[in-house]
């Protein structure tokens, strides 16, 4: 095993493209389109398509994805250190064709997907034509797959689907839905679901009302499906896989969220640094005060922290080419991400006082954030308990009545280990 915190020199050539063209192209984009996902609207024609085309005559679009997929195959460590970069802006994912949550709607595509799906699906997908959407969770519960109740139900050659998602990510701009749906009540819920493609557009299917978040144009839809009627081969993988299906998005999404959120947190840290060094009150810069010291320490102390482990975790996945190996680590990064990025944003936002909490700065936006991630792909509670259930494979229980560790037993063995030796200086 061999551990190098050096980049290679070529990639960094690669690194410092992509963040002088993110600072200088993309970050200015939030500020005069809407949501990234509404790609027919004419000023994202206009100025992202421009953007996007450089980005693939540089080799650098769809990167998580392997040769055979169009993308360069560069592994996680590759894309840590990119996906931080990316994280910076709003429209650097769909600039460089790796937004949610299509990259993980195209892996599940690309291993599970038949070729007809995958030549009406996948490939406009992957070349940014088209976005799509995850519809999992329901109103009566998210992280519980047990409640889910949206039924499909097989009629001669087709799949009927009756019941509501919550929270879809991106419905009103989606070309496809990928659906999970109860198919076989009567086992567990891991094995009598089915996931399914749902074009946009089918009868049957409907948008209750769009929801946003804080300050973000509303894009996750309440959808219906009052008897929506999809062929057969529309099922992805095999009736009852719709858990592997969606391990495929899951572990990937994970950890890319967590590169991401390093970069949206180093933009907070960074506006907390100059404001710190611009502002003065009571006769000094607050740079000079201690109180404010000890929160820009803490908060590069935190950011440097979740880098490593987020950059550690990347490279455990590159060596072992297996997310279940590398679960632990996932769970980790993912229940650290949030808190991370609320502390540093909070403390950024409490520094800029009146204007902070203002909409004309990104602070409260950004804590908002932190709570989104907090619950995205799974809440941070339940991967604690993985992080802890993880760990403690690697401890046996103690049968005696006192511990190893116990101070009197750890002395009495000690004597016992030494004892020729005490024995020779004893009077």
């Amino acid at each position: 095993m061999s551990w190098n915190f050096e980049t290679d020199p070529a990639f960094q050539l690669e690194l410092d493209w992509i963040d002088q063209f993110v600072r200088e192209e993309v970050e200015p984009l939030e500020h005069v389109l809407g949501s990234p996902w509404d790609i027919h609207a004419p000023l994202f024609k206009t100025l992202v398509r421009p953007l996007q085309q450089q980005v693939k005559t540089r080799k650098l679009w769809a990167c998580h994805l392997g040769p055979e997929l169009g993308g360069p195959g560069y592994g996680q460590v590759k894309l840590a250190l990119m996906n931080e970069i990316l994280g910076r802006a709003l429209f650097a994912p769909i600039v460089f064709g790796c937004q949610a949550p299509d990259s993980g709607n195209a892996e599940i595509l690309a291993h599970y997907g038949t070729p007809a799906q995958k030549e009406r699906f996948l490939l406009p997908l992957l070349s940014g034509d088209i976005v799509s959407c995850f519809a999992m969770t329901e109103p009566q519960g998210g992280a519980d797959p047990q409640v889910l109740t949206t039924r499909a139900v097989p009629e001669g050659n087709d799949w009927v689907i009756s019941g509501q998602k919550w929270f879809a990510s991106n419905a009103r701009y989606a070309n496809f839905f990928i659906v999970m749906a109860v198919t076989d009540p009567a086992v567990s819920v891991y094995k009598g679901m089915s996931m399914f493609i749902v074009p946009a557009g089918t009868p049957g299917l409907g948008i209750l009302r769009n929801v946003g978040m804080a300050d973000e144009t509303a894009t996750h839809a309440y959808l219906e499906f009052d008897q929506v009627r999809v062929p057969a081969d529309h099922m992805l993988g095999a009736p009852g896989e719709a858990f592997a299906v969606a391990q495929v998005r899951l572990g990937g999404g994970r950890v890319h969220h967590a590169m991401r959120t390093i970069g949206l947190a180093q933009k907070a840290f960074d506006a907390l640094c100059e404001r710190a060094l611009s502002r003065h009150t009571q006769g000094s810069r607050l740079a000079d005060k201690q109180m404010v010291q000890e929160k820009i320490a803490d908060s590069w102390l935190e950011l440097e922290q979740f880098r490593l482990l987020v950059m550690r975790t990347a490279w455990r996945i590159d060596q072992y080419q297996d997310y279940q190996k590398v679960r632990k680590d996932i769970a980790a990064v993912k229940a650290a991400m949030p808190r991370v990025l609320h502390d540093i944003a909070a403390r950024a936002l409490h520094l800029h006082g009146s204007i902070g909490v203002s909409s004309e700065m990104p602070f409260a936006g950004m804590i908002s954030r932190a709570f989104q991630m907090g619950l995205a792909d799974g809440p941070t509670e339940v991967h604690k308990i993985t992080v802890a259930k993880q760990v403690l494979r690697g401890y046996q229980p103690c049968e005696a009545l006192f511990p190893a560790y116990h101070r009197p037993t750890a002395a009495a063995a000690a004597r016992q280990k030494y004892q020729a030796a005490l024995d020779e200086i004893a009077p």
